[in-house]
């Protein structure tokens, strides 16, 4: 996720070379995506397979906390040097070793010791989230502004696989060779990516003397941003129900598990590909409102479609893959659309905290609607859950059509940028 102004932190790249910075971005994000993906994608149907509550699957996206609370600790990261000679890379390969340590914590655990997986998922997804600033850190300032959206290209490739070997290949191994050869296989390739961080060249200065820090109330000293803040922390109020629920219920509607990996792999893997690319088109084309209110009308009617298959109104798988491929297409498609317009309004002397702060922002309220879905699921049923998802996605789409200007910024600045776990 490059969250920053590219022509504010655009920088000539230093001695290393425009493929060499390709691949290394690869890695980069295919190194956070991997185990991000286990953790969000395979382990709640697998939970659920293993006979664990729906509300303790939807405590899970507690797990999510880290990455709307990174904000906090984000200058650190930008100004501590844990290696002298290695900025953000040092960070990169800290975090990412005691990663792979959390994963052999996992090894003698199973599918329903549900604390201690929370209490280990939790540690790695601190990690997680802080390597995620330092990577974020070295995209912003090394590509240039022409290679940007070759960039986000790759991003949204790398996670795409994150999610194909975290999410799909996790599941699969998991319903054919058990829970220890899935862990040790999600180990091997999250060792893999190291060699990218390895990889990685930078060129930082000290900042100069009496440099203003980023802060937070300078974001909310300026108006502008105030009414995109209030976007945030609406439009995506829905989707933590639906997307925290879709795999337990399609275990709970006799989907085996490889099917699911499948699904989601197929359909997460087209999404980011195919979906950065349309998105910024049409972003740039007709401007993010248009385009907000289009994909949030499009997200209303998968939901819709849930709710009536849950309420029996629907029968058949086919009208639940179909669903859940497409709002899939749609969430990356939202997202680039969501960041685009959060980018348009960052700072020059502080981009990084503003897109963060509004990232963070939309953050809360999936993790808010996460936390209760297994709850509400099981007091008032699938069928209800859905159906209220699909009416807070109808007064969020219209209720953002009110607070942006038509001809909302068509500034694709931030279109490409890559999903977190949370955002999918």
């Amino acid at each position: 996720m490059i969250a920053s102004n590219p022509t504010a932190l655009a920088a000539p790249v230093p001695r290393i070379g425009r493929y060499r910075l390709f691949a290394v971005l690869a890695g980069l994000y295919l190194a956070q995506s991997i185990p991000s993906y286990l953790i969000a994608a395979a382990l709640p149907p697998i939970m659920r397979d293993a006979g664990v509550s729906r509300a303790a699957i939807g405590y899970m996206s507690i797990l999510f906390l880290p990455l709307v609370l990174k904000f906090l600790w984000a200058p650190h990261v930008d100004r501590i040097r844990p290696f002298a000679r290695a900025h953000r890379a040092s960070w990169i390969i800290i975090t990412q070793v005691a990663v792979i340590g959390c994963l052999f914590c996992l090894l003698p655990l199973g599918p329903t010791d549900v604390m201690a997986i929370m209490a280990v998922g939790m540690v790695a997804s601190l990690l997680i989230s802080t390597q995620d600033i330092a990577t974020d850190g070295y995209a912003a300032k090394y590509l240039p502004a022409r290679d940007r959206a070759i960039g986000n290209a790759i991003q949204g490739g790398a996670v795409a696989f994150g999610v194909l070997i975290g999410g799909t290949l996790s599941l699969t191994l998991y319903h054919h060779i058990g829970w220890r050869w899935m862990i040790l296989g999600v180990v091997m390739f999250s060792a893999l990516p190291l060699l990218a961080a390895a990889a990685m060249r930078e060129s930082d200065a000290p900042p100069p003397a009496g440099a203003p820090r980023p802060s937070i109330l300078r974001f909310l000293r300026r108006a502008e941003v105030r009414n995109i803040l209030w976007v945030a922390l609406i439009y995506r109020v829905s989707e933590g129900l639906v997307k925290a629920m879709e795999g337990p219920y399609l275990v709970d509607s006799g989907v085996p598990l490889d099917q699911i990996g499948y699904l989601s792999g197929a359909s997460a893997t087209t999404a980011g590909l195919a979906g950065s690319a349309i998105a910024a088109w049409l972003v740039t084309r007709r401007g993010a409102r248009f385009a907000l209110g289009l994909l949030g009308g499009m997200r209303t009617l998968c939901f819709a479609l849930f709710a009536l298959h849950a309420l029996g109104a629907l029968a058949g798988t086919w009208p639940l893959f179909g669903a859940a491929g497409f709002q899939t297409l749609i969430r990356y498609m939202e997202i680039v659309a969501l960041y685009s317009l959060f980018m348009s309004v960052t700072s020059s002397d502080q981009p990084g905290t503003d897109f963060t702060i509004l990232a963070c922002a939309q953050l809360i309220v999936y993790l808010i609607g996460s936390l209760i879905s297994g709850k509400l699921a099981d007091l008032f049923g699938y069928g209800a859950l859905f159906a209220l998802a699909t009416c807070l996605s109808a007064i969020a789409v219209l209720a953002t059509m009110r607070m942006l200007p038509p001809g909302a910024p068509r500034d694709a600045r931030g279109a490409g940028r890559a999903m977190t776990p949370a955002d999918d």
